[in-house]
């Protein structure tokens, strides 16, 4: 990962699941600071717009020099993607898409963007967490750096814990409970305290896409329902 702020990363980096993996060797994550390939005293990674107007603009030759230095033979072969709001936004699928890599080049933007020639001319992708804009491309990184680890083998304890997550499917993943049974007076549905595993599994499959008819009433647009399906949606929530 590029970056002109690698350290504000480390601590999450290498915490919980994605810093276990790291020492399990199931994964690398190399932090790069644009600033070391810099070719002036003051290691400025940024310059006024040609044209005016407000904001600074990353500077093409360190994101160059960091990109082509760090993969070298590898350039042609490894996706370089940049984290912009311009980009295709990210969802469980590219996640999916990514994690089939070998290996990722991932380009953090700040200030007002990057200029354009970095866009033109090194970077093969763009992704966008959102239709909305933070001050850069950190925290995006993260996000992406998290879902496609998790996606990894043997990264999670459970290998089909991915299957079920929300968005895996299409559609969103159905409510959770644990202990104690009654709280504040709320109890856990019978159904999942039966031990009748396959009442559990169809309530939790109705109850996943009631929440998405609910929720995120778009996904299943493109989510074939059988009329079974239709009419369970219909009925009264347990």
């Amino acid at each position: 990962m590029f970056s002109v702020l690698p350290e504000v990363m480390q601590a999450y980096l290498t915490a919980s699941i994605l810093g276990k993996a790291q020492e399990a060797g199931q994964v690398q994550i190399d932090l790069h600071n644009l600033r070391d390939y810099t070719i002036d005293r003051h290691r400025t990674t940024d310059d006024e717009p040609y044209g005016g107007g407000g904001g600074m603009i990353m500077k093409p030759e360190p994101v160059f020099k960091a990109v082509e230095t760090v993969l070298g033979e590898r350039l042609g072969k490894t996706p370089v993607i940049l984290l912009t709001p311009q980009g295709r936004v990210f969802n469980q699928v590219i996640a999916r898409e990514l994690s089939q890599l070998e290996h990722l080049a991932l380009i953090c933007g700040r200030y007002e963007g990057v200029d354009e020639r970095i866009r033109a001319h090194l970077v093969r992708d763009e992704i966008s967490i959102g239709d909305y804009v933070v001050t850069g491309g950190e925290l995006p990184a993260m996000v992406v750096i998290d879902a496609v680890v998790r996606l990894l083998p043997g990264v999670l304890g459970d290998e089909r814990a991915t299957e079920k997550d929300s968005h895996a499917r299409g559609v969103l993943e159905h409510p959770h409970y644990t202990r104690p049974a009654v709280f504040r007076g709320w109890e856990v549905p019978e159904v999942l305290r039966s031990g009748d595993h396959a009442r559990v599994e169809e309530w939790r499959r109705v109850m996943s896409l009631r929440r998405t008819w609910q929720r995120r009433p778009d996904l299943l647009e493109s989510f074939p329902l059988s009329d079974d399906d239709r009419a369970r949606l219909e009925e009264k929530e347990d």
